[in-house]
């Protein structure tokens, strides 16, 4: 078992006889048509963060992509014997218990769960539970996403990346259909989560996975629906099969026609940063996606060009990008999903290109012979190309020792609660005019030494149409049809884990 283990993290490319088939970091791969081009595989990273996922890409003889982190287009194509899949998922609510579960080969007893509840309670918080855990007979792989755990169960040795994205995928597609992932919401739908999961696995191994197919199998409830199916006892399994499930563009179905033709891309950016008490930046990355809205009639063809592409690092690709054109000429050409999906997702790591958009002054000081202190903070926007950074909000967790604290905004409102010891200030909008501040005394336990350490403060922000790592869009372009589509682009930065020391 140890063995198989060390193997996990391999990156390989391998025939697979009975099927027909590739794999490519855990991604089956189409067989190449007759006098197509044979199939290559690039390689690429692993990592550990969502949406990142093995980088490797295998050009299909129609052009398209194969990206480790993004599953889609499963309909033909399957692992071959040696590499199984899922044999049950397990859906796990913050207080441990099982409130979902569904099995695809054989029934897994609950018990496999211990292993997981032991390794939670070793954690100090959700996320850091190994998304890895071996077990005698089974290996455990999880993805905590709602304050839900969702648990796969495999027997045999599987790229890890592969089945954690399928999970990620899981609840991106629960996401699309009941609007929100929950569990009071996965209760109240048991049956079509189901009816959906049934469709996304087929004896273990991933079939359909996007969600213009998955939605011509299983209809997306509605309250009328769910009237019709009560009276008529009917369900929400579709009466035919989905149109793209065998062509060569899986993740679109055909015939679609639309009133007003639209395409929309959200480019959308998350910057992660630790910031030391002089003011320096010890680490800085941005975490981006491009999040696309098309609704356009027939089969289009479209190009994404942009100003700036090399600064796109780590990039993962829906299955629809044609990598080659990517690879040459650093455009995105693609025949695009109905509806909403995510183009692409990428990672801007070098600390030069990473402008960080706001700072902290701060003055926090305890004294020893005193049982008060003093809390001063003041946020202001920094490289924000003149833009409004609104949505700030400021936490900080206080030391132990603090009993209570007396302050006062200049704008927005602030809580201190006593039992947890943790400040929140709703700041809200910042003007640069008239920058705000947090100021007032703290009151510390008499007779304690002051606390060993000051506390850090945590950042969240949002600034509307500004791609922080300087990303914009060139032009849009659309082939393969005579209409002219509207065509919309917009930024948003944001902050991910934003911590400055002091």
């Amino acid at each position: 078992m140890a063995a198989e283990r060390a193997a996990w993290p391999r990156h390989e490319a391998r025939a697979s006889p009975a099927r027909g088939a590739r794999v490519c970091a855990g991604r089956p791969i189409a067989a190449p048509a007759a006098g197509a081009r044979p199939e290559r595989c690039a390689g690429g990273r692993l990592s550990a963060r969502r949406g990142r996922g093995c980088g490797g890409r295998a050009a299909r003889a129609g052009g398209g992509a194969c990206v480790g982190s993004r599953l889609g287009g499963f309909a033909a194509a399957q692992p071959g014997p040696a590499a199984a899949m899922i044999h049950s998922l397990f859906l796990i609510n913050a207080s441990g218990d099982i409130f979902l579960e569904k099995h695809w080969k054989s029934v897994v007893s609950r018990s496999v769960c211990d292993y997981f509840f032991e390794a939670q309670e070793r954690a100090s918080e959700a996320e850091n539970v190994p998304p890895v855990i071996p077990t005698p007979h089974h290996y455990l792989l999880s993805v905590y996403r709602h304050k839900i755990f969702f648990v796969a169960v495999i027997q045999s040795e599987v790229p890890p990346l592969f089945v954690i994205e399928f999970l990620h995928r899981v609840v991106d597609t629960f996401q699309d259909y009941f609007g929100v992932c929950s569990e009071v919401i996965i209760k109240d739908n048991v049956v079509v989560v189901y009816e959906v999961l049934e469709e996304m696995l087929d004896n273990g191994f991933p079939l359909a996975t996007e969600s213009n197919i998955l939605k011509e199998l299983i209809k997306p409830p509605t309250i009328l629906r769910t009237v019709v199916n009560t009276i008529t006892g009917s369900t929400n399994v579709g009466d035919q099969l989905p149109t793209g499930q065998l062509s060569v563009v899986p993740w679109r179905r055909t015939g679609v026609k639309y009133t007003n033709n639209e395409a929309y891309f959200d480019v959308i950016e998350e910057i992660d940063a630790i910031i030391d008490k002089s003011g320096s930046t010890i680490t800085a990355e941005i975490q981006g996606v491009i999040d696309a809205c098309v609704k356009l009639t027939g089969m289009p063809d479209l190009t994404l060009s942009f100003m700036n592409p090399r600064l796109l690092d780590d990039v993962s690709f829906h299955p629809c990008v044609r990598f080659k054109r990517w690879e040459s000429e650093r455009i995105l050409s693609f025949i695009p999903p109905d509806g909403n999906f995510r183009l692409l997702s990428y990672h801007v790591s070098a600390q030069n290109l990473v402008a960080i958009p706001v700072y902290v002054k701060h003055n926090i000081s305890f004294r020893d012979s005193s049982s008060l202190g003093r809390f001063e903070i003041t946020v202001g926007p920094k490289q924000t190309m003149g833009k409004t950074v609104e949505g700030v909000m400021v936490t900080s967790q206080m030391p132990k020792s603090v009993l209570n604290m007396t302050l006062t905004p200049s704008q927005g409102t602030h809580v201190f609660d006593p039992v947890t010891k943790l400040l929140s200030w709703d700041v809200g909008k910042i003007n640069p005019q008239k920058l705000p501040s947090l100021k007032g005394s703290v009151s510390l336990q008499a007779g304690t030494s002051k606390p060993d350490e000051n506390p850090t403060i945590n950042l969240q922000f949002k600034i509307q149409q500004l791609a922080i790592s300087g990303l914009k869009v060139n032009r849009l372009d659309m082939y393969g049809e005579k209409y002219k589509p509207f065509k919309g682009i917009k930024y948003m930065t944001k902050a991910g884990k934003f911590q400055v020391r002091t």
